[in-house]
């Protein structure tokens, strides 16, 4: 990692804290640890974080108040939620508030860097791609106009289409997790919606034929990869 990117870690668990702190600075991250939300968003306002890493159960100002009040001074900051909770309702209301990932625990502390790097990935890359235009093989694909053209064939992508596609290009040539895409597109990994994004790729792979360097595989138990000799 070049550089330390700063992460505010919010846990009321003194001893899982202290345990995500020392993995994360391990990793080389300076995660800083407050115990509740109030000391949190103190902490927020005071410095600049690149990160929030929110317990939902803590002490003086639950996560998802604290969410809303960080999303209200920083809106774009990524946010990743930590929670014993599995109720359908509670992970539905923390991507409402604008979560971008969400985590039940127990978890791995691979589980959550993996996540971490996927979101920070994700967000440099809307950052150093001001026009939202790739460059796949012998394809151009323009994220906001949701067009994928080749040799001057335009192709009008619907929103669904349009935005895995955006996902598969962030992670060119590598795993684009299966959960991570569910719950940043469909905002439910459920059964049907999982098979959902299977007809979407399908869909994907027959618009990127004519393109026999370009392929989407199937990465058993994990999720899919991009193949391409030419992303930018």
């Amino acid at each position: 990692m070049d550089e330390k990117l700063r992460i505010l870690l919010c846990e009321d668990d003194e001893n899982l804290g202290m345990l995500l702190r020392e993995y994360l600075q391990a990793k080389g991250y300076a995660a800083e640890l407050y115990p509740d939300g109030e000391a949190g968003f103190k902490a927020f306002l005071k410095n600049k974080y690149d990160l929030c890493v929110l317990d939902v159960m803590m002490p003086k100002k639950d996560g998802f108040t604290l969410a809303q009040e960080i999303r209200s001074s920083n809106a774009e900051i990524p946010i990743i939620f930590l929670t014993a909770k599995t109720l359908k309702e509670d992970i539905l209301e923390g991507f409402k508030i604008g979560a971008d990932d969400y985590i039940t625990k127990p978890f791995s502390m691979e589980e959550l860097v993996f996540r971490i790097e996927a979101i920070l990935r994700r967000v440099r890359g809307k950052k150093n791609k001001e026009s939202s235009v790739y460059k796949i093989g012998r394809f151009t694909f323009d994220t906001q106009k949701q067009i994928l053209s080749i040799d001057g064939k335009q192709t009008k992508l619907t929103t669904k289409e349009s935005e895995l596609l955006g996902l598969l290009c962030a992670h060119a040539n590598e795993i684009l997790q299966r959960d991570f895409a569910l719950k940043t597109i469909w905002i439910d990994d459920n059964y049907f919606n999982a098979r959902s994004m299977d007809v979407y790729i399908t869909k994907l792979r027959k618009h990127l034929k004519e393109d026999d360097s370009i392929e989407i595989i199937n990465i058993h138990g994990k999720g899919y990869k991009l193949i391409t000799p030419d992303v930018d």
